[in-house]
Order: C-alpha cells, then sequence, then structure tokens
C-alpha cells in the first residue's frame, strides 16, 4: 500500500499539482526542500555588514560582528522551537522564515546604518520566499516542465484554435500592419518603451485570467464530479489554486505560440511587401537595416528594425486577443478545455483512488504492499 502512495504522490508532483498530496506542507515540501539555496544566500548575505570605506580590519571585525549576530538570531528561534541551539532545522516555519527576511536585512542597518540597503535586503529575499513557494510548493518546475512535454500537442491545438479565429485575427492584424499611425507608433519607439508597452500587455491578460480562470476551476471541478462514477472529494482553495495555476501556464503557453506565430508571419510578410519607399512614405526615413541579412531567395528582401517592432506590436496585440476570445468565446473555450477536462478527470479519479488507499491505510493501521491492482492511474 505504501509503494502505491507513493506513486500516486510522485504523478501529481509530476503534473504540477504536488498540493493533491493529503500531507504536503509548506515547512516540510517546499521551504525545507529549499533549505541549502536559502542558507547559500543568508551566508552571503552576511557581506552587508561590510563598508568599504573601512580599513581591512574593521571590515573584518564587521563580518566576524555579522556572523556572531546572526549566530545568536539562528541560536534563539532554535531553542523558542525546543531545538539545540545550533541544529539545523528540519522544517522552516514562521520563525526561520521571518529571521531569513530580518537578520540579513538588520546588518546593514546596525553596521552602517543603511536604512535603504536594509529594505531592499528584505524585499530580495522576501522576493526569493516567493519563488521558492511558488516554485517548490506549488510545483511551477513541474507544470513547465509538463507543459514542455505536451508542447507539440498545445501547438497543433493552437494552430486549430487559430484557423477558427483566423479570419476576423488576420483581418484585424493586416488593417493594423498597413496603418501609417502603426508604424509611425512602434516603428521608431525606444526599446524600453517596446518593453514597457509588451508589459502592460501581459499584465492585462494576467489581470483577466487571474479573474476568469478560477471559476473555469469551479466548473471543470464541478463537471468532472457529475460525470465520474464514484465520488469525488471536493477540492480545498489550495489545490483549486494548484489547478488554476496548471490552467494558467497551460494557456499562456497557448498564447505564446499564436504571438510568436503571427509575429513571425508579418515579419516575413512585410519583408516581401513592405519596401524602402513604403516605409519612408509612411515614417519618414527609409528603415534601419538589421545587421543580419536574409538568404538569396530570388526576391528582394529586407529585415529593419522598425519592421520587427511593428511585427512584435501586432504579434502582442493578436495574442491579447486571442487569450481573451479562447476564454470568453464558447465554441473556442470548449475546444480549448477539452483536453484538459480530460486530463483533470483522470488525476481526479487517482485522486479519488489515492484518498481511498489513504483511508485503508488510517483504518487498517498498516504500511503493507498490497495496493489495488492495476496501480495508479495515468495523470
Amino acid at each position: 500500500m505504501e509503494s502505491e502512495l507513493q506513486r500516486y504522490e510522485q504523478q501529481f508532483r509530476r503534473a504540477g499539482l504536488p498540493l493533491f498530496i493529503e500531507d504536503w506542507s509548506a515547512r516540510t515540501d517546499a521551504f525545507n526542500r529549499a533549505f541549502p539555496l536559502l542558507a547559500l544566500i543568508f551566508v552571503v548575505e552576511l557581506l552587508g555588514a561590510l563598508n568599504l570605506d573601512w580599513p581591512v580590519l574593521l571590515n573584518l571585525a564587521a563580518i566576524a560582528g555579522a556572523v556572531a549576530f546572526s549566530l545568536v538570531a539562528v541560536a534563539l528561534v532554535n531553542r523558542r522551537r525546543g531545538r539545540p541551539a545550533l541544529t539545523i532545522p528540519e522544517d522552516l516555519g514562521p520563525a526561520e522564515l521571518a529571521g531569513f527576511v530580518l537578520v540579513p536585512a538588520a546588518l546593514p542597518l546596525v553596521f552602517n546604518g543603511q536604512w535603504a540597503s536594509a529594505v531592499v535586503t528584505a524585499a530580495g529575499n522576501l522576493f526569493v520566499l516567493g519563488v521558492v513557494a511558488l516554485g517548490f510548493g506549488f510545483g511551477i518546475g513541474a507544470i513547465v516542465l509538463w507543459a514542455i512535454r505536451r508542447l507539440a500537442g498545445q501547438l497543433a491545438q493552437s494552430v486549430a484554435l487559430l484557423a477558427r479565429a483566423l479570419p476576423l485575427l488576420l483581418l484585424f492584424a493586416v488593417v493594423l500592419f498597413i496603418n501609417t499611425e502603426m508604424w509611425q507608433v512602434f516603428g521608431e519607439m525606444e526599446d524600453v518603451s517596446m518593453l514597457a508597452t509588451g508589459t502592460l500587455l501581459f499584465l492585462v491578460v494576467l489581470a483577466f485570467l487571474a479573474v476568469r480562470i478560477p471559476r473555469e476551476v469551479r466548473a471543470l471541478e464541478a463537471g468532472v464530479a457529475a460525470e465520474s462514477e464514484t465520488d469525488v472529494e471536493p477540492l480545498r482553495r489550495p489545490q483549486r489554486a494548484n489547478v488554476g495555476l496548471v490552467m494558467l501556464i497551460s494557456h499562456g503557453l497557448q498564447v505564446l505560440v499564436v504571438t510568436v506565430a503571427i509575429t513571425a508571419f508579418f515579419v516575413a510578410f512585410g519583408m516581401l511587401v513592405i519596401g524602402s519607399d513604403v516605409t519612408e512614405s509612411w515614417i519618414g526615413t527609409k528603415g534601419e537595416v538589421v545587421s543580419w541579412s536574409p538568404p538569396d531567395v530570388g526576391v528582394p528582401v529586407r529585415i529593419t528594425h522598425e519592421l520587427l517592432r511593428v511585427s512584435a506590436a501586432i504579434g502582442a496585440l493578436s495574442g491579447l486577443y486571442y487569450a481573451i476570445s479562447v476564454l470568453t468565446d464558447s465554441a473556442y473555450r470548449e475546444e480549448f478545455l477539452d483536453e484538459l477536462t480530460d486530463q483533470m478527470a483522470r488525476t481526479f479519479e487517482a485522486r479519488t483512488a489515492y484518498l481511498g488507499l489513504l483511508a485503508s491505510k488510517d483504518g487498517a493501521g498498516t504500511t503493507g504492499d498490497d495496493g489495488p491492482a492495476g496501480g495508479p492511474a495515468a495523470v
């Protein structure tokens, strides 16, 4: 039975759903797994006690003081948790995490009176903890690997959905591409402004998905429960968040594929049809030709920085349109969710069997290997 439970749990992790594991805890399954990384960052940040204006001996004394200060803080936390003073913790709770954030931040403040450095260090460590929580807690790495394994299927699915949306989307994009104002706005835009514009569009998509996906998760769970032949245990809120993250990355990958495809199409299209005279009539210059030259294909082609910027802008706007259409248009939405629904149904069935094994184990009080014939369902 124990081996069967471990197989289910491993499959949940590989599917990017570690929160489906019943005894999962951030203290023992997320932050403690990142302990070597957190310890390395903690040690490096002891250098915050240094001051380049001080002599070498004074800096050495500052480092010694920072080490002593940190060891005292570690000892206090350990004693508060009932552990030996300098032991390595087996789990990282609020006290340890607070120490990771506050102790390194206190060093530049105590030794140098640098408030700005203290605030930046604390904010940086909070960011690191957030990354660890996503990476080790919600299984971001596993979700990304799962998405990469499904890249071919996602590409085919994106092309199928794009083919349905193509007439309107292509009309919208072509009208933008041959619009003088589009070239005047984006053609000579600074790279920093382009990056800021792309970030804004990304945040718009993210905000839309953050509002829409929780409802899709609830609908998905209800649909799976209605179609299942066995009772499905309702998901807890963190587990719904984990499923939502899988959907977010899956949809995000499709949006990325569509954005890159549209951008590449208009780069190729512009190379063939947008000549230097047209470019000059639109923006007043013939354009800045990129240093790389495409292979000779028997027709005059040119790639300019302006063409790349305009194509990227149209690709980003098309990706925004696609991201919203797939989850609001009933035809696109059903096609997008079909494959994901099938996978989630198998995952929920595996979770039901997993919970049954746990209940049997707790009821029998044994950890034998008599698991169900057939083993874990595919997740």
